[in-house]
C-alpha cells in the first residue's frame, strides 16, 4: 500500500512538472527585431528596390512563420498591413531575415512603423528602428516615376491684376503619363528661385492644382517626401499684365440656392473666353459666360481677357433636401408575398405620391408603401416649407414567374394583378406587342412591353370585353385572346 502510494505522488510530480514547462514555454516566445540598416522606404519606381529586416526569436514551435507587418501612416499598428514577403533567410537556429516589399496602394507618410508578427498572431514586443534609434520613419511606393505635364504643357501664363490663376496637372486624356490616374498621390507645389537658390515651397502635399496670385515660375513634383523621383512637370512662368481684372461668379438664385425647374445661372465677369470646372474637372462644352446647373459644388471659370488670364469661384451650395429610397429595382415578387418600400429625407413638411403604372395610388401619402403586385413604381417626395422642390425615385417590381412561357387568357381588375402580364421573354426592345379590341382599334402598340396594360377604364358595357393579341418576335409571331373580367 505504502508503494502504491509513492508511485502515485511520484507521477503527479512528473504531470506537474510537464504542466509548469508547458506554460513557461509558452510565456517564453518573444521576437525581438534588430536595428535597421536603412532610415527610410522608399519603393516602387523604376528598380523598385527590397529591404532587409532581422530578429531573433525563441519559444515558437517549428513551422512557425513570420511576416514585416506595417503601421498606418500615423505609426499606430490598430489596422496594421502585411508587407510582401520576397524570401525569408535563416541565419540561425533563432534568428531570420525577412526581404520584403511594401504594397503598391500604399499612401505614403513621414511616420510609419515596422514590426514583426507570428503565423499564431503575435507580434514582436517593439518595433523596428532605423540606424539612427528612430521607430517612425518615411515609407513612400512610388507609382508614378516619370515627367508629366501642366497647364496644357504651355510654358507661360498671364496673371490679370489683382485677379489669379490656377496651374493644374494634364489629365490622361492630353497626356497619357499623368499621375492623375493614381488617386492616393498627393503633390508638392514650387515656386523656382534660380540655380543657386533653392525653390519655394508653395503648397504642400496637395491637390492637382493650385492658384497663382503673384508672377513667378511654378512646378509640381509627386510627393514622395525625402525619396528622390523623376516625377515632376514642367515649368510655367506666370506674368502680370496691367489688362483685365479679377474674376468674380454671381448666381442668380443667390448662394444657398434653391433647386428647382432650369435652376440658377452663373454669370462670370465679362471677357473674351470662358472655361467652366465643376469640382476641379472641366465641364463639356461650358465655353459661355454663363452656366446654368441644379447641383452644389465648387464652381470655377477661367477668363481670358486678351492680354491675361484669370479664375473665379464659387462655392454653389443647395438649400434643397436630400433622399433616399430603399426599393430594389427589378425585385422579383413571389406569389402572395409583400414587401415595404420606405423613402428616408429630411425635406421639411415632406409630402408623398405614389405611382403604379404612372396612375396614381389613392390613399397611399405616407413615406412607405407595402407592395403586393408587380409593376412600374414611382414615388415623387415634395419639400413644401422653405425651398419648395421635389425628388422623383422610380423603380420596378417583377414576377416571379420562373421559366413558365405560358401567355395569360384572362385579367381580373379587381385581384391582386390587374394587369395583363406576359413572360419575361417577351420583354425586350426586339419584341412587339400589339392589343387589339373586338371593334378592330388598335389599343396598344409597343416594343419591351412592361406588363402595364391596361392603363385606363375598360369599358365593360353588358359584357366582359374580349381583345386580341399578337406578339412578334425574332423566334416568330404569337396570337390570342384576352378576356377582360371585373
Amino acid at each position: 500500500m505504502i508503494q502504491k502510494i509513492t508511485l502515485s505522488f511520484t507521477k503527479f510530480l512528473l504531470l506537474f512538472s510537464i504542466l509548469i514547462f508547458a506554460k513557461s514555454s509558452t510565456y517564453a516566445q518573444n521576437i525581438v527585431p534588430d536595428i535597421l540598416t536603412f532610415d527610410r522606404i522608399c519603393a516602387g519606381g523604376i528598380t523598385n528596390p527590397t529591404y532587409r529586416a532581422s530578429f531573433t526569436f525563441t519559444g515558437y514551435q517549428a513551422g512557425t512563420t513570420f511576416e514585416v507587418e506595417l503601421s498606418d501612416k500615423t505609426g499606430s499598428f490598430t489596422n496594421p498591413t502585411s508587407t510582401t514577403t520576397i524570401n525569408v533567410i535563416d541565419d540561425a537556429v533563432n534568428k531570420k531575415t525577412i526581404v520584403f516589399n511594401v504594397p503598391s496602394d500604399l499612401v505614403g507618410s513621414d511616420t510609419y512603423a515596422l514590426r514583426i508578427k507570428s503565423s499564431g498572431g503575435q507580434p514582436s514586443s517593439g518595433s523596428f528602428a532605423s540606424s539612427t534609434t528612430k521607430r517612425l520613419f518615411p515609407i513612400y511606393y512610388k507609382i508614378h516615376d516619370q515627367q508629366y505635364t501642366i497647364n496644357n504643357f504651355n510654358g507661360s501664363a498671364a496673371i490679370c491684376a489683382g485677379g489669379s490663376y490656377v496651374l493644374s496637372i494634364d489629365n490622361v486624356a492630353s497626356n497619357p503619363d499623368s499621375p492623375l490616374k493614381y488617386s492616393s498621390i498627393s503633390y508638392n507645389w514650387f515656386r523656382y528661385n534660380g540655380e543657386t537658390t533653392l525653390p519655394t515651397l508653395v503648397q504642400g502635399n496637395g491637390g492637382p492644382e493650385y492658384t497663382v496670385t503673384t508672377p513667378g515660375t511654378y512646378y509640381v513634383e509627386t510627393n514622395y517626401g525625402t525619396c528622390t523621383s523623376q516625377s515632376y512637370s514642367n515649368r510655367v512662368d506666370v506674368v502680370s499684365s496691367s489688362s483685365g481684372s479679377g474674376v468674380t461668379i454671381n448666381s442668380s438664385l443667390g448662394n444657398p440656392f434653391c433647386a428647382s425647374g432650369a435652376g440658377t445661372v452663373l454669370t462670370a465677369t465679362s471677357g473674351n473666353s470662358y472655361v467652366w470646372k465643376k469640382d476641379g474637372t472641366v465641364i463639356t462644352g461650358a465655353t459661355n459666360r454663363t452656366y446654368s446647373t441644379n447641383e452644389s459644388g465648387v464652381y470655377t471659370v477661367e477668363v481670358d481677357f486678351g492680354g491675361c488670364k484669370a479664375t473665379g469661384s464659387i462655392n454653389l451650395q443647395s438649400n434643397g433636401f436630400d433622399a433616399a429610397i430603399d426599393a430594389e429595382d427589378g425585385y422579383k415578387l413571389s406569389e402572395g408575398e409583400t414587401i415595404n418600400v420606405t423613402v428616408t429625407t429630411d425635406a421639411s413638411a415632406a409630402s408623398y405620391e405614389w405611382y403604379l403604372n404612372n396612375n396614381i395610388i389613392s390613399g397611399e401619402t405616407g413615406n412607405s408603401l407595402v407592395i403586393s403586385v408587380q409593376g412600374n413604381y414611382k414615388v415623387i417626395i415634395s419639400q413644401a416649407a422653405g425651398c419648395v422642390a421635389t425628388k422623383e425615385f422610380t423603380f420596378r417590381i417583377n414576377g416571379d414567374s420562373g421559366p413558365s412561357s405560358v401567355i395569360p387568357n384572362i385579367i381580373r381588375l379587381s385581384g391582386m394583378n390587374p394587369y395583363w402580364n406576359i413572360p419575361d421573354e417577351y420583354k425586350n426592345a426586339a419584341t412587339k406587342v400589339i392589343i387589339i379590341s373586338s371593334n378592330g382599334d388598335k389599343v396598344l402598340d409597343v416594343v419591351n412591353y412592361q406588363g402595364d396594360w391596361p392603363q385606363n377604364n375598360v369599358d365593360f358595357k353588358n359584357v366582359n370585353p374580349v381583345y386580341y393579341y399578337v406578339i412578334q418576335s425574332d423566334t416568330g409571331e404569337k396570337k390570342g385572346s384576352i378576356t377582360v373580367l371585373k
